[in-house]
């Protein structure tokens, strides 16, 4: 292949460790953030969004949450993308099963 493939997303979901994971509320129900969706920019930046499930229980629908900008959160994320990369450029190339469509 010649061509550089264009890349249009890169992204990555990182577990929030159980101390770090707060509640927020939005539309009138509370929800428990466990997860943090990370997005690398075009600009080689980092975006992310955090998502969790209803205090209440039930599955509650897909709705965002802003990062609170605290320095252990950054940590966290930049970490998080470092370890990505890593294992990224370390890959195996595509696995049988999944190139079979099995």
């Amino acid at each position: 292949m010649t061509d550089v493939p264009e890349i249009s997303a890169l992204a990555i979901n990182v577990a929030i460790p159980e101390q770090l994971q707060w509640t927020d509320e939005r539309r009138g129900e509370a929800f428990r953030l466990l997860t943090i969706t990370v997005r690398m920019l075009p600009d080689g930046t980092l975006a992310a969004k955090a998502y969790g499930r209803p205090v209440a229980g039930g599955r509650g629908g897909y709705v965002s949450f802003r990062v609170p900008d605290r320095p252990e959160f950054t940590e966290l994320i930049e970490s998080a993308a470092t370890r990505a990369g890593a294992l990224w450029s370390a890959h195996g190339g595509l696995g049988r099963a999944v190139a079979e469509g099995t």
